[in-house]
C-alpha cells in the first residue's frame, strides 16, 4: 500500500473507515480480493510471489494493512516480505499490541515499513522507523510512505477529502473511490525529499499513480459499523484504464 486514509469513530454509523491505494509494479503477480482457500476466515488480495497481502480483514473483525517506508537506506535486499506482516496478524489470535510488541523485537530485519493492525476495540500503528506503538485516537489519519500523519501533499489532500465525505449522513463509497483516483501531482515546492530524486518524487506525488511499469494497481474501501459488520470493496485497475469492482459483506 502507498496511501491509507483512515477514520476512527468519526462517522455516526461507521466505527472505522479505510480508503487505501496499493501501488506496485504492474508485472508483480497478484490475486484479487477473495476469501483465501487455505484460510477461509481471511478476506484479502494476495501477492502471488511471496504469499502475503497488503490489506485485509477477517470474519472475526481483524484488520491490517502495510505501506513501505520510502528511503533508499531503508531497503534491505533479501529481507522477509512485509506483506506477511499483514497476513501474520490476520491469521493470529494476539491483540494488536501483543502482535506489535513481538514484532518490534526483530523488526530491524525488514525493509522499512508502516503497519496498521486492529480489532473492533482498537487500531494500532507501528513502524520500524518510528518510536514505538501508537494506538490511534478518534479522528482522521493518513499514512503514506513515511510516518503516521506525516503531512505529505497526498496525505493532507486525502484527509481533507475524507473529512468532507464523512460529514454526510450517508457515506458514499463511490466518493471515496473518486478521492483515491485523483491523479493531480503536487507542486515541486511541497514535495518531500526522501532521497529518491525530484523526478521520482514528482511521479509518486499523486494519490493515484500512473507511470510506465509502476502505479496504482487497486483501491480498497473498508467500512466497519458499530455492530462490527464489515463491508469490503476492492477496485482493480487494468493497463487500459478500466477497472472492475468486487464487493463483500462480513456480518
Amino acid at each position: 500500500m502507498c496511501l491509507i486514509l483512515l477514520a476512527v469513530d468519526a462517522h455516526p454509523k461507521y466505527k472505522v473507515v479505510i480508503a487505501a491505494n496499493r501501488d506496485e509494479v504492474y508485472d508483480r503477480p497478484t490475486a484479487p480480493a477473495a476469501f483465501w482457500p487455505d484460510a477461509p476466515q481471511l478476506l484479502a488480495g494476495r501477492d502471488l510471489r511471496e504469499g502475503g497481502t497488503w490489506i485485509g480483514v477477517t470474519s472475526e473483525g481483524r484488520i491490517a494493512a502495510v505501506t513501505n517506508y520510502r528511503h533508499p537506506e531503508s531497503v534491505k535486499p533479501g529481507s522477509p516480505s512485509r506483506g506477511n506482516l499483514v497476513s501474520g496478524f490476520l491469521l493470529g489470535k494476539e491483540t494488536p499490541v501483543q502482535y506489535l510488541e513481538r514484532l518490534s523485537r526483530n523488526a530491524n530485519i525488514y525493509s522499512g515499513f508502516n503497519l496498521l493492525v486492529g480489532q473492533r476495540e482498537e487500531i494500532c500503528w507501528y513502524s520500524n522507523y518510528g518510536k514505538g506503538i501508537t494506538k490511534l485516537l478518534p479522528g482522521i489519519h493518513g499514512l503514506s510512505n513515511h510516518l503516521l500523519d506525516t503531512p505529505w501533499p497526498k496525505v493532507e489532500k486525502g484527509r481533507q477529502a475524507l473529512s468532507g465525505i464523512l460529514a454526510a449522513e450517508e457515506l458514499s463509497v463511490e466518493e471515496l473511490f473518486q478521492t483515491l483516483m485523483d491523479r493531480d501531482a503536487a507542486p515541486d515546492k511541497s514535495l518531500p525529499d526522501t532521497g529518491v530524486g525530484l523526478p521520482l518524487e514528482r511521479m509518486l506525488s499523486p494519490i493515484f499513480i500512473a507511470s510506465p511499469g509502476y502505479g496504482t494497481r487497486s483501491s480498497t474501501i473498508i467500512l466497519m459499523d458499530g455492530n462490527g459488520d464489515i463491508t469490503f470493496t476492492e477496485r482493480s485497475f487494468n493497463l487500459q484504464g478500466g477497472w472492475s469492482d468486487a464487493h463483500f459483506l462480513i456480518p
